[in-house]
């Protein structure tokens, strides 16, 4: 007989019956029902809060505060010239449009930014929102045209 999803049964003894505690002396958990003697743990309605150290200055408390965070921070999508140099002709109008076509960002953040990594050897018009001062010389060395978007 073949084993198949259609004929599987049931391991009878890797399943355990449910522990049924504080049913008398017989069950091995009579008395206590398995909570020890006395103390916060052994009464009903006990639950501890997370991070609760029995009174002791909790661990979150005792380290210092460190860090910020800045909310009004901007966030762009970076691009370097060696990858439009590898990915667009010669002659082409690049925008963040066109670079997510391309799959050189996966989408516009707050903008794009064109750094000066790598060589280029083709002339480009490049419009993006920001340029690092190498990638604007690059482009317009190589006889390229550079375009700010201003949002």
């Amino acid at each position: 007989m073949s084993l198949g999803l259609h004929n599987l049964k049931r391991n009878k003894k890797a399943v355990h019956s449910r522990k049924r505690v504080g049913r008398g002396p017989g069950s091995g958990y009579g008395k206590t029902a398995a909570r020890g003697h006395k103390g916060q743990k052994s009464r009903s309605g006990y639950s501890h809060k997370i991070g609760f150290e029995g009174g002791q200055m909790p661990l979150y408390r005792r380290l210092p505060k460190r860090g910020f965070y800045n909310k009004f921070r901007k966030v762009y999508a970076i691009v370097n010239i060696s990858d439009l140099e590898r990915r667009f002709e010669n002659g082409a109008e690049i925008s963040p449009e066109q670079m997510i076509k391309a799959g050189l960002i996966k989408k516009v953040y707050d903008g794009v930014k064109v750094l000066g990594d790598g060589e280029i050897k083709k002339t480009f018009k490049v419009t993006a929102h920001k340029f690092s001062k190498g990638a604007k010389e690059k482009i317009i060395n190589a006889g390229g045209n550079v375009e700010v978007i201003n949002e």
